[in-house]
C-alpha cells in the first residue's frame, strides 16, 4: 500500500539501514516522501537505497562526529532540494553490572544515543527552520521512564534524549519546527535479537511489537497531521509501562 501522507517531505534517517531505521525507510517513501538513509554500514546502507529507488539516498554517517553531520545535511538539500523530517534512530546498548561496567562503554552509550542526536538537530535546524513546517522525531526508548540493572549509559542516555527533546522543542516550536520523542518497548530488530525476552517483557498484548508499527507512528509525526504535537512524548511498548499482564477471571 502507498499513500500521500508525506508528499513534499525528505527526512534524515540515522540507523537506517537496518532494524527499525530501514522500515522507517521504506514507509516514508511509501507515503510519498523521500529519504536519505544514514548509517556506518555503508554497504548495507547502499543495497537499501538500490532497493528503495530514485526517492532514497545514502550516505555515511557516524553520528558523534560533528562534521559528518553537516555532510549529511548538505547531501540531503543537495539530492532532494531540503530536509524537514529529522529522525534520530541510530542507538547502541551496552550492559555490564556497577564495577565492571567500563567507562568506555560509558561514553560509547552517551556519544551514540544523546551527543548524537543533539549534533544532529545542531546541523540540520536551519535546513529545518528553511523548510518548515518540519519534524524531529528522537527515538528514545521505554528506558527513559524507568531504571534498568546493567545498563547503566542506556539508561541514562535514553532519560536524557527525552529530556532534550523537550529543551529543543521549546526553543524550535516559533520556527514552526516540531520536536517529539518515541519511546518504544521490546521490539523485533537485531538489537533484541540475542536477548532473553520473557513473558513479563512482553507486556500485557503478550508478544513483542514489529518495526512496521513504529513506523506508523514515524509517519504520523513526520506527516502534518501531528501539527500540533512537539515536546511530546510517544509510547509505543505494547503496554508494558502501563503495569504487568492481567490475569481476568472468567
Amino acid at each position: 500500500m502507498t499513500g500521500k501522507r508525506l508528499e513534499g517531505k525528505v527526512a534524515l534517517v540515522t540507523g537506517g539501514a537496518s532494524g527499525m531505521g530501514a522500515s522507517h525507510a521504506r514507509a516514508i517513501v511509501r507515503e510519498g516522501g523521500k529519504v536519505v538513509i544514514a548509517d556506518v554500514v555503508d554497504e548495507a546502507g547502499q543495497k537499501l537505497a538500490d532497493e528503495i529507488g530514485p526517492d532514497a539516498a545514502f550516505v555515511h554517517l557516524d553520528v558523534t562526529d560533528a562534521d559528518q553531520w553537516a555532510d549529511a545535511v548538505a547531501a540531503c538539500v543537495q539530492r532532494f532540494g531540503r530536509l524537514n523530517v529529522l529522525v534520530n534512530n541510530a542507538g547502541i546498548v551496552n550492559g555490564g553490572l556497577i564495577g565492571t561496567y567500563t567507562k568506555q562503554q560509558w561514553d560509547a552509550d552517551i556519544a551514540v544515543n544523546l551527543t548524537g542526536p543533539y549534533l544532529g538537530m545542531i546541523a540540520a535546524a536551519a535546513s529545518l527552520r528553511a523548510a518548515a513546517p518540519s519534524s524531529i522525531i528522537n527515538i528514545s526508548s521505554g528506558s527513559a521512564f524507568i531504571g534498568n540493572v546493567g545498563i547503566h549509559g542506556y539508561t541514562a542516555s535514553k532519560w536524557g534524549l527525552r529530556g532534550l527533546t523537550k529543551s529543543i522543542a521549546l526553543e524550535l516550536a516559533a520556527d514552526n519546527v516540531r520536536v517529539n520523542s518515541v519511546h518504544p518497548g521490546f521490539i523485533e530488530t537485531p538489537m533484541t535479537a540475542g536477548l532473553e525476552i520473557g513473558d513479563f517483557e512482553r507486556g500485557p498484548l503478550g508478544r513483542l511489537g514489529k518495526p512496521g508499527e513504529v513506523s506508523n507512528l514515524i509517519i504520523f509525526l513526520a506527516s502534518d497531521e501531528s501539527s500540533f504535537s512537539t515536546g511530546s512524548e510517544f509510547l509505543i511498548d505494547g503496554g508494558f509501562l502501563a503495569g504487568p499482564r492481567a490475569v481476568v477471571p472468567e
